[in-house]
């Protein structure tokens, strides 16, 4: 099969397309044909050396964990999916799925059924940044209706998705992007939003209960811990939570935790009855073809996108 492998860590020119062999499933496994595998942040931040590449060892490897596709094969075991069913799914994370490639295998439970509505492109930008929304919303924040929730990267893949599910969990959502992308995002349901190029958060927001912060700066968080109302939560999704973040939140009356999402093919199924109800809307920004990751990788360090980048393996 066809997979984008690396031989070592560097920019996108690192990324090349392979042969290699196509996997066989094991007892509770399903091996899937991949239509769309989704293109994350993290992607390129473990290409570079960064991200999970710790846990992923030295190149080669195979990146991507977002994955849409069918079902092709089940190992001994499964009994929630069979041979012809529609999945999407974010396999084996923060370990390698290897979703870059023309099949992968995992345990059948880190999947759910594919969204009716949603193409496999559509579908596949939703597991990780879906998942990390939903997790944070409403296992590490416990957000509840009637709380202000402040998320900043509004317009990102995990951002835009977040502003839909705390919509869904009865939220007043406040959102930093650029001003061309207020419209859009007004229409997803944020109620407020903040031109991050022109004004400082913490001058015009107070009293949030939460903040899911997808940027990771030094100010960006600064601003965040001024935001909240006493009590409050910090989640830190990219940069996670120092000594010094910790310090600054805790003297600020706040709490400030860090985020790592996890495989749950449960929560997926959740989202996938929003998806299908039309209570939550996906991006995707532009397609891909599988050879053309390295493209795929410039577009998304760019840091400028609206929703998600996605391959489509099948071309």
């Amino acid at each position: 099969m066809r997979a984008i492998s690396q031989d070592e860590f560097g920019g996108p020119d690192v990324l090349r397309v392979v042969e290699v062999e196509r996997p066989e499933p094991l007892p509770t496994e399903v091996l899937v044909r991949v239509h769309a595998a989704g293109v994350n942040p993290v992607d390129y931040k473990t290409r570079e050396g960064s991200g999970v590449a710790g846990i992923l060892g030295t190149p080669p490897f195979v990146l991507g964990w977002d994955v849409a596709g069918v079902v092709e094969q089940v190992g001994g075991g499964v009994h929630t999916l069979e041979v012809g069913d529609e999945v999407f799914g974010m396999p084996w994370f923060p370990r390698a799925a290897s979703a870059y490639a023309e099949y992968v295998t995992a345990p059948s439970r880190q999947f759910a059924k594919k969204p009716a509505n949603l193409s496999y492109a559509e579908a596949a930008a939703v597991p990780l940044a879906g998942l990390t929304a939903w997790q944070i919303l409403t296992a590490a924040a416990d957000v509840q209706a009637g709380q202000r929730v402040l998320i900043t990267a509004a317009a990102g893949g995990v951002g835009h998705l977040a502003v839909q599910f705390a919509k869904a969990l009865g939220a007043h959502v406040t959102g930093t992007a650029s001003a061309g992308k207020h419209a859009w995002l007004r229409e997803l349901g944020a109620d407020e939003l903040v031109d991050y190029h022109s004004t400082a958060v913490d001058e015009v927001v107070a009293d949030i209960d939460v903040v899911v912060d997808l940027i990771g700066s030094e100010a960006t968080l600064d601003q965040a811990i001024k935001a909240l109302k006493p009590g409050g939560r910090l989640v830190a999704v990219p940069s996670g939570t120092s000594a010094e973040l910790v310090s600054k939140a805790k003297a600020a009356g706040v709490q400030a935790t860090g985020f790592l999402v996890e495989p749950d093919g449960h929560a997926l199924g959740e989202i996938a009855r929003l998806i299908e109800a039309g209570k939550v809307r996906v991006e995707v920004e532009q397609v891909y073809p599988l050879a053309e990751a390295a493209k795929a990788h410039e577009r998304m360090e760019s840091g400028r996108t609206r929703g998600k980048l996605v391959l489509d393996t099948t071309v």
